[in-house]
């Protein structure tokens, strides 16, 4: 599916085709605003979701090398954006 995603890398919002599956993406719950719910793997980076925001597109960052980890994922979108 299409899905309209910011890549702080390039400065911008992009569209880029994704499918969201069990075998490349991590769901969280939580009733706190603007945490993150979703990581996913696609094409070699990150996608992490928070709240009702676009999804972050970090490059050369996978799920597995944030040990899947939720605070991690927060730390890493802290960090780009």
């Amino acid at each position: 599916m299409e899905c309209t995603v910011y890549n702080p890398q390039k400065g911008r919002l992009e569209t880029i085709d994704v499918e969201f599956a069990d075998d490349n993406t991590t769901r969280f719950y939580s009733r706190r605003s603007g945490s993150v719910t979703m990581i996913a793997d696609w094409e070699g980076g990150l996608l992490i979701k928070s709240g009702y925001d676009y999804p972050v597109y970090i490059y050369d960052v996978s799920r597995a090398d944030i040990g899947f980890s939720r605070n991690r994922a927060e730390q890493l979108k802290r960090q780009y954006l």
